[in-house]
């Protein structure tokens, strides 16, 4: 858990107003919150490196909930004023609360993110071998460019399930001491018809072909495909798993990369999966930081944001309403004093906070960006009223009343922000699980922080907005009601 030696507010060095500019923050911050920054970045980089997956972030959060007394909400028949409790969906989304002094039937406070990031997925039958070299077959997962995953270091994380019941666990690529794995790419000396292709072109999705061996079977000479025999032999040998199991597998292909500091100044961080690891670490850690709150604090740490957030650990999923269900009827004094019209009530009277990145200006695209309307590196996090596609499509827009509110929060606690919208209207658009979770009734908001190279291998942010948008999360659950 990070410390704040300044108890969770901040110490602006100039004071800011954030109706009239939104400055840079290494500018106007104390160096007392700079300090801070840069410690509280430590913290997130050794997180992410052990968290590259949804299945590798809910063990760890599962962990340090556990560290901290939170206990599973299954296990406990009646809930009280500061009692903490956790639960999993499915291993691959996390959801956990501190009950509040306030009657949990007055509503919550929730942040929410969703910790799945692009990635290559292994397809159900993956191996495959030509031209004496052994490669797994992918599926990509969620908007990525695909030239981008080409010619630089991978590794396979995940779990395969095998039909003698047995759970195996796999993280190869990430040691220093570990092979990587790799998808090759042509040379420009042979590349002039290629490079005549659209970007989209250059490398179809059919070709991201991760290589994974090329020595065969010894004493193979009647084997079909004796570099294929050699590596599942190898990974029988080592792991147990045979062909069929991949069918039952959930393996993806990540960058083999640590989180590492960007600059001579150290100002930014360069890693894997910060959209949106960077909002549901400090959408966690502003959770656990609580103790006795005013109202019921909750963090909801969702799975398939990326790809539309279906399936039952994604947002639409129901096992999440479950959850605050069960955080009523416990709180209530039991299962047996549920009641819907109580518990519908409650949502309309609920807070949400949709933690989720969005794009940060960068001037080699401004062609794309309204840059009176666009978040900037370093200056803080952003508020984002509607999000969407042109003309607002599946966008929630949070009610001006709502977003007055946060401001003022924001205010009080000298949290500084920012706002603007994903980019020019025509250009594009994005969504996040605010419009789900806003169909239950609850006031939401997205909100934060801007991303440079979203959705590439290897993003980048600013430790300063990080920093601050902890402190903004905080301030959000302590003081919105």
């Amino acid at each position: 858990m990070p410390t704040k030696k300044n108890g969770g507010k901040a110490k602006s060095g100039k004071k800011v107003d954030p109706v009239a500019e939104f400055p840079n923050l290494y500018m106007t911050s104390s160096d007392d919150d700079i300090e801070a920054a840069m410690s509280f970045a430590e913290d997130y980089k050794a997180f992410i490196d052990i968290s590259k997956t949804e299945r590798e972030f809910v063990k760890t959060a599962k962990e340090a909930c556990e560290s901290l007394g939170f206990k599973d909400i299954s296990s406990v028949n009646k809930l009280k004023y500061g009692d903490k409790v956790y639960a999993s969906v499915k291993d691959r989304g996390f959801v956990c609360a501190v009950i509040g002094k306030k009657p949990v039937t007055e509503g919550f406070n929730i942040l929410g993110a969703h910790i799945d990031s692009p990635r290559l997925d292994l397809k159900p039958n993956p191996v495959f071998e030509d031209a004496e070299t052994v490669y797994f077959k992918t599926h990509y997962y969620g908007g990525i460019k695909k030239y981008q995953w080409t010619t630089i270091p991978l590794a396979l994380h995940g779990t395969v399930y095998t039909v003698d019941g047995k759970e195996i666990d796999v993280c190869i690529g990430e040691k220093d001491t570990d092979p990587v794995f790799y998808i090759t790419d042509l040379l420009p000396h042979l590349g002039r018809e290629q490079m005549k292709k659209n970007a989209e072109d250059f490398i179809p999705a059919e070709d991201l072909n991760v290589v994974i061996g090329g020595i065969p079977l010894k004493g193979s000479d009647k084997e079909k495909e004796p570099y294929k025999a050699a590596i599942l032999k190898y990974l029988y040998n080592e792991y147990g798993i045979v062909e069929k199991d991949f069918v039952s597998g959930e393996l993806e292909i990540v960058p083999a990369a640590k989180a590492r500091d960007l600059g001579l100044d150290r100002a930014y961080i360069a890693a894997y999966g910060h959209d949106d690891k960077c909002c549901a670490y400090p959408a966690l850690m502003a959770v656990l930081a609580q103790d006795k709150p005013e109202r019921t604090c909750v963090a909801f740490l969702t799975d398939k944001e990326e790809i539309g957030s279906y399936s039952n650990s994604g947002a639409q999923s129901v096992i999440y309403e479950n959850f605050l269900m069960e955080l009523l009827a416990k709180n209530l004094g039991g299962i047996d004093k549920f009641n819907m019209l109580t518990y519908r009530k409650a949502l309309e009277n609920t807070k949400m906070l949709s933690t989720d990145v969005t794009t940060g200006y960068d001037p080699k695209y401004a062609s794309v960006f309204e840059k009176n309307n666009t978040a900037f590196l370093s200056h803080g996090l952003k508020i984002e009223k509607y999000t969407g596609a042109r003309g607002k499509s599946g966008t929630n827009e949070a009610t001006g009343e709502f977003v007055a509110k946060i401001t003022k929060i924001f205010k009080d606690n000298s949290i500084p922000w920012q706002t603007g919208e994903l980019g020019k209207i025509d250009a594009g658009g994005g969504g996040t699980i605010s419009c789900y979770m806003a169909k239950m009734g609850m006031d939401v908001v997205d909100l934060g922080i801007p991303v440079w190279s979203m959705h590439a291998p290897i993003e980048v942010i600013s430790k300063i907005d990080l920093y601050f948008l902890y402190l903004g999360y905080k301030a959000f659950v302590e003081n919105i009601g």
